[in-house]
Order: C-alpha cells, then sequence, then structure tokens
C-alpha cells in the first residue's frame, strides 16, 4: 500500500482539485501583510507557549512533556450539539470551555493529587475513573469519553513498551520534526488522521504535528535546544482555523457549502467537503507563509523565522478572540478523534 501524501503535498494536491474550498491569493497576501506587521511580537516565539495557555506546568517540571502528551492525545472534538450548552470545567479560579476545558480537566485532576500524566497511571485508567477527571461543572458532559478514553489508554501502553515515558519514546528521532511526526503517527493509532481524496491516500495528521510542536515550544522555554527542522510541520487542520480564514478572506466557501454549514449539516470525517475545508486551509496558511517569507526577504534583507505552525498559533486564538464577528461563518461539524 502506497504511503499516504505529507500534510503540504495532501493541502497542495486537494486545494488543486476543490470544487467547494478555495485559496484567494488576494486575501493571503492581505493576512501576510498583517502577520508581516506583527513579525516581531511575542506571539510568535516559543516563549509564548506557556503565556497561551496559563494551565500548563512550568516548562522546567518533569509533567511538562507528559501533559502535553496527554491533552494532544485528547485534543478533539469539543463543539456543543448546541451553542448554549457547553462543557465547562473550572480550574483554579477560573471556568474554562472547548479545547481549555480538558487543559482545565487535566490540571486540575494533578491539582487533585491524581497522576493523570504518569503514563503507568493512565494506561490502565478505567472510563469511569477518566470520566471523574474530566467531569463538567455545567449541565453537559465533556463528548466522545469513550473515545477519549481509548486513545489514552492504547497511547499509555504504547509509552509503556518504550521507555515509559513520552521522552524516552521520542529519544530515537534525535529532535528531528519529521521523524518525530512519523513515528507518533506509525505506533499510535488515534494520531493516524488519513483520507482519501480523489483516488489518492492524504495526511492531515493535526494532533501528531501539535504534540511535535508543543514538545519544541516546552525545549524552547527551557533553553534545552532545538528541533532545526521544525518548517516541515504544517498548519493544524481543525475546525476553528478555517471560519479565521474565512472572516480574514484568504480561504472561500462556494454558496452550496456556506449553506450546508448554515443549516448545521454534520459532515462525516473523510468525506469530500471535509476533506476540502482541512487540504485548503493546509495550502492556505502554506500560500502565506510563502508571502509573509517574501516580504520579510524583500524588505528586511534577511530569512523569516515564522513557520506555518507559529502562523497557527497565531490564527487560533484570533479566531478564538474575534469570535463574535465572525458568528456569521459557520465553523464546520464533524465528530471524530483527530480534530
Amino acid at each position: 500500500m502506497e504511503e499516504p501524501l505529507s500534510p503540504r503535498e495532501s493541502g497542495q494536491f486537494v486545494a488543486e482539485r476543490s470544487r467547494d474550498v478555495f485559496v484567494d491569493e488576494d486575501g493571503v497576501k492581505r493576512v501576510a501583510q498583517m502577520i508581516y506587521e506583527l513579525r516581531e511580537s511575542e506571539e510568535f516565539t516559543a516563549s509564548g507557549w506557556k503565556k497561551m495557555n496559563p494551565l500548563a506546568p512550568s516548562p522546567d517540571s518533569d509533567d511538562a512533556i507528559n501533559w502535553v502528551f496527554v491533552t494532544d492525545t485528547m485534543n478533539f472534538s469539543f463543539w456543543p450539539d448546541k451553542e448554549e450548552e457547553q462543557c465547562e470545567v473550572t480550574c483554579r479560579g477560573n471556568t474554562y470551555r472547548g479545547y481549555m476545558s480538558l487543559c482545565a480537566a487535566v490540571t486540575r485532576a494533578m491539582d487533585e493529587g491524581v497522576p493523570i500524566t504518569s503514563p503507568a497511571y493512565f494506561s490502565q485508567i478505567s472510563e469511569a475513573q477518566l470520566a471523574k477527571v474530566l467531569r463538567s461543572d455545567s449541565a453537559t458532559s465533556m463528548p466522545m469519553l469513550k473515545e477519549r478514553h481509548q486513545a489514552l489508554t492504547e497511547a499509555g501502553r504504547v509509552l509503556m513498551e518504550n521507555g515509559g515515558s513520552f521522552r524516552m519514546f521520542m529519544s530515537h528521532c534525535e529532535n528531528d520534526a519529521e521523524r518525530m511526526m512519523k513515528y507518533i503517527v506509525q505506533n499510535i493509532p488515534s494520531y493516524r488522521d488519513e483520507a482519501t481524496y480523489e483516488g489518492k491516500r492524504i495526511s492531515f495528521y493535526k494532533r501528531a504535528q501539535i504534540l511535535v510542536a508543543d514538545v519544541w515550544g516546552i525545549m524552547e522555554a527551557r533553553g534545552e535546544g532545538n528541533i532545526p527542522n521544525l518548517d516541515y510541520l504544517t498548519m493544524f487542520a481543525d475546525y476553528r482555523v478555517p471560519q479565521g480564514l474565512v472572516h480574514l478572506g484568504a480561504l472561500r466557501y462556494s454558496d452550496a457549502l456556506m449553506k450546508t454549514l448554515k443549516n448545521g449539516e454534520l459532515l462525516s470525517s473523510g468525506e469530500r467537503r471535509e476533506v476540502e475545508i482541512r487540504g485548503c486551509s493546509i495550502w492556505c496558511v502554506e500560500r502565506i507563509r510563502h508571502h509573509l517569507w517574501k516580504l520579510v526577504e524583500e524588505r528586511d534583507g534577511k530569512s523569516c523565522h515564522i513557520n506555518s505552525a507559529l502562523i497557527d498559533f497565531y490564527l487560533w486564538p484570533y479566531a478564538k478572540k474575534h469570535h463574535k464577528e465572525m458568528a456569521h461563518i459557520p465553523i464546520h461539524h464533524t465528530r471524530c478523534i483527530y480534530y
């Protein structure tokens, strides 16, 4: 069986054939200009990692690497069936929703003395124990408990068979982003975020790429060295960033797709329109990065440090922050373990 295209190759392959989602080059250039003006801000550095997620353990602690592994392994499908019925988790005096409710639940469990970041523990955690860790402080539970339990225990068992920690599991990858991503995908089934489009096997690897980027953020914050080829990573194809790209005019949906999404129709994982949204989002960010690097080279006379992962790290909180302004642009709804 042939290997799937890499996420970057997949993005280009889909964008060149897409029927309902389109990359708008004029919009792409506007976003590149917007990021160019912010290029020296802390939002585009690894040190912004901890600030972006105040619930993460200190990068200096032993828990930090396993914490990102636990949260990234369960980092999927947080959107509520009804907007007013959100899962909410309170931790250290603040209440969180969406992905941050998962981070809050894991950190709350640590505060309560649950060894949730220990692979020896989470590889054998029962569904009832995980339900207690992920319990909601609102009337709405976190979706997909069964799938989160399966993903976490399965991943924990893989770590236990490979040195007993995520650091040991990754140790032979030599801080190489491509090798790290591929090793995660090859060994942990829930990270195999793949599809078939126009007869071609393609990949998005959203959670695997985020995991590599999060490890990089911790290493940078610790001053432990670098992952020199982090540029290998693309953006992390989810449901929030595409909405932001449409709002910014860099991505465009057909009228038919917009109508489908506004009607609240669910898209199944791997179906053509869902693949086009994710694939074109990847290629859209690649085009933004291309124009941004060109701007920096032409105007500043130097190479640009801002890669696709950092652009994603900017766009995701941007979309969250401006969600009211873009409420007229629907996110696509797909219940799956990949994002």
